[in-house]
């Protein structure tokens, strides 16, 4: 059962989800309840045009097609998909080898189910399992396994945190994301240019004590995730070591196109995470439950934020990190989704003075072009997983008639 939380720190306080109870629902309900959200959506007129060419505002919101590359989703997650159509989005549901999630196995049968019933809409990341690491043979085994997934149309392969922070050696040494085990794996994602995303090490507030942590959700993140606060466990890799070992590894597969979420892991500074794009010309970075850092850095260095933006616009994707799941049931939980994308939003699309529960400052919106939200929200996803969001093409002409749930406004 999963916990209800992300399973990584930083979400932005009072953004965690709560988890459901399995509820089946009625499909055909649900669906025409989708199509008369999109409906009155199209219908709306659009804003903006005459006075701010260049800026989308809040009411553009529910127009402007985007995506949200970074979502745990699990179930049914119908109520889900009626907001994400409401909304305006398609998203990417990652699969991670979590223990708080459901096997792997169930993970990707859900994501298979969400692709098929909401083609267009869904797009989903395996991964592979550690369990067995070392063994003979295991190498081989993982990549049968993603092999298996892409040709059922994954669109890229999860590395997660427990390389580097849980997974040891019989002899108590922590298996880095450089390991030489690992390489037939990371060799066949180069060779066969499979998008390999990364989430090595977490926020640097992980090894701080907590006085200086400089957002109060990373305190509450640790406090109920303590085997993951390495400033409790001195005798576990730092930071540093973990994010070196990455870098090694990106070293070593100069072709290997990397996805390195949340802000490569170095989302406390912007000129770090620019120095790691530099680096590395095939990476790029997605935002997904880092945005509150950005935000802190923006209360006192706005423009440098800002231009940070500007200047990797064509390497940054927008995403969330919310999980949803394995129930289908509160209202609640689907309106926690709407809300953490409608002050994502706010913040990259509008000048407003907002405010935050994880600090004290007030902070401006960054106010980016229109340009290049439609860049962070939609097309560098696009770019990076060219047919994630594709129609089957046995699905196109019987859906090519339905403009209420297939055309999209796309600015």
């Amino acid at each position: 059962m999963i916990t209800g939380t992300r399973i990584t720190a930083s979400p932005g306080a009072g953004r965690s989800l709560a988890l459901l109870a399995l509820w089946v629902v009625a499909p055909t309900a649900l669906a025409a309840s989708a199509a008369a959200a999109v409906a009155q959506k199209q219908a709306a007129p659009t804003s903006g045009q005459s006075s701010s060419v260049r800026y989308y505002s809040m009411s553009d919101f529910t127009h402007v097609e985007k995506i949200d590359a970074h979502m745990h989703v699990h179930g049914p997650a119908d109520h889900l998909m009626v907001q994400v159509i409401a909304d305006h989005f398609r998203i990417l549901t990652i699969d991670v080898d979590y223990p708080d999630y459901p096997p792997i196995n169930e993970q990707r049968r859900d994501a298979l189910s969400l692709r098929a019933r909401y083609p267009g809409r869904v797009a989903f990341a395996t991964t592979f399992s550690v369990k067995g690491f070392g063994a003979p043979g295991w190498s081989e085994s993982a990549v049968r396994d993603i092999d298996a997934d892409m040709a059922q149309g994954a669109v890229g392969v999860k590395i997660w945190k427990n390389i580097g922070m849980t997974l040891r050696d019989p002899d108590g040494s922590y298996v880095m994301p450089d390991d030489p085990r690992l390489e037939p794996v990371i060799a066949h994602l180069e060779r066969e240019h499979i998008v390999l995303l990364g989430h090595q090490a977490e926020p640097l507030n992980c090894w701080l004590p907590p006085e200086k942590m400089t957002v109060r959700s990373d305190l509450e993140y640790f406090r109920a995730h303590p085997q993951y606060y390495m400033y409790q466990h001195p005798e576990m890799p730092s930071h540093d070591a973990i994010l070196a070992a990455r870098d090694r590894m990106l070293r070593a597969h100069p072709k290997l196109v990397f996805d390195s979420v949340h802000l490569a892991s170095l989302e406390w500074d912007v000129d770090k995470v620019a120095d790691f794009l530099d680096r590395f010309p095939n990476a790029r970075v997605d935002v997904a439950a880092r945005m509150v850092h950005l935000e802190y850095q923006a209360a006192s260095r706005h423009d440098k934020v800002r231009q940070f933006l500007i200047r990797y616009q064509d390497r940054i994707l927008y995403g969330s990190d919310d999980a949803y799941g394995p129930g289908d049931t509160e209202a609640a939980a689907v309106a926690a989704v709407h809300a953490d994308w409608i002050a994502d939003w706010r913040f990259l699309a509008t000048a407003d003075i907002m405010h935050s529960d994880d600090f004290d400052a007030p902070f401006h919106g960054l106010h980016l072009p229109r340009e290049m939200i439609d860049k962070i929200y939609r097309r560098n996803a696009r770019e990076l997983f060219p047919h994630g969001w594709d129609l089957p093409a046995q699905q196109v002409m019987a859906h090519s008639h339905q403009s209420v749930t297939v055309t999209e406004v796309v600015r």
